[in-house]
């Protein structure tokens, strides 16, 4: 099917002319500025939005990507097939409950803007996430953490969608929370919304809270330089980024790509790296700390497209 008659199909069904993109570059949207072209492009600003793509999707059997901010992926050079739907759900509700607070987001939020709107809230327990660049459904698909804290530390519960429309609710236990995943990690599920339970604070202390966690940030991880944050997952009984040092692969670089001098767990964009250039330093790496060490790591990002 022609992407023009697809487009006609999504017009049809509510989407937005404005919100759908042709042939759209995908390193717009992602921490690593790398990607090639997306074939159609939609940001979902309303469940609506997201049903009804849904629905253009099974109707055409058209491939569905699902992304949020973009900051866990690795698009390749050659873009993506079908439909990348950008969910920009951003909706928020905060109740208090004597000691407790109840906060329901939206999964498109980012979570610093949420930080954010907690401290003005005087509103604590999120510090420690405040600086992690994903949104509020990356951050819940993989258990997303920081400083010793997790998502699965303050979530209730979430509400998502499958892929044929179904709404679904589950509580804490049963998203399955392992480190770095969830339920969502390896179905087919948009997650649309999350309740968090926090804690009344003092707009002092979190600020100082979230201010030292910041610096901490800037010393010890390369946010200078595009990058997907942690390039590696941790090991079960070892650290990553401790077995690249030891192989001195700090510095090391393929193209534009390099193993972080500041934190040898990142792989960064240092200059104007291809998506290639980052998965043959991903490989290399691989193969030099297997070599020395006998250990496999695993990625903690995503690499899609062609």
């Amino acid at each position: 099917m022609l992407k023009e008659d697809i487009i006609q199909k999504l017009e049809d069904e509510g989407i937005l002319r404005q919100n759908i993109k042709l042939d759209e570059k995908m390193d717009k949207h992602t921490s690593f500025k790398i990607g090639g072209p997306a074939d159609i492009f939609i940001k979902a600003v309303s469940i609506d939005d997201v049903k009804s793509v849904l629905k253009v999707v099974n109707e055409t059997k058209i491939p569905l990507f699902i992304i949020g901010n973009g900051s866990n992926i690795l698009v390749k050079d050659n873009g993506i097939r079908g439909i990348v739907l950008k969910i920009e759900l951003k909706d928020y509700e905060i109740k208090k409950e004597n000691d407790s607070v109840i906060v329901r987001v939206q999964s498109g939020m980012q979570l610093g803007f949420l930080a954010q709107k907690l401290i003005q809230e005087e509103i604590s327990g999120f510090e420690e996430l405040s600086g992690i660049p994903g949104t509020i459904g990356g951050a819940i698909k993989m258990n997303a953490g920081a400083h010793g804290k997790e998502m699965k530390d303050i979530v209730l519960k979430t509400k998502y969608m499958d892929f044929n429309g179904n709404i679904f609710e589950i509580n804490n236990l049963q998203h399955e929370f392992k480190y770095r995943s969830s339920i969502f990690s390896n179905n087919k599920f948009i997650i649309l919304e999350t309740t968090l339970k926090l804690n009344n604070g003092t707009k002092e202390e979190i600020q100082k809270k979230i201010k030292e966690y910041s610096t901490y940030r800037k010393e010890k991880q390369p946010i200078e330089y595009p990058s997907a944050g942690s390039t590696f997952k941790r090991g079960e009984d070892f650290i990553t980024a401790k077995l690249i040092d030891e192989c001195d692969l700090k510095g090391y670089k393929i193209g534009g790509a390099e193993v972080s001098k500041k934190h040898a767990g990142f792989i960064i964009n240092k200059d104007n790296a291809t998506a290639k250039d980052i998965i043959d330093l991903i490989t290399y790496v691989k193969e030099k700390v297997y070599e020395k060490f006998k250990k496999e790591i695993d990625l903690e990002i995503e690499i899609i497209g062609e």
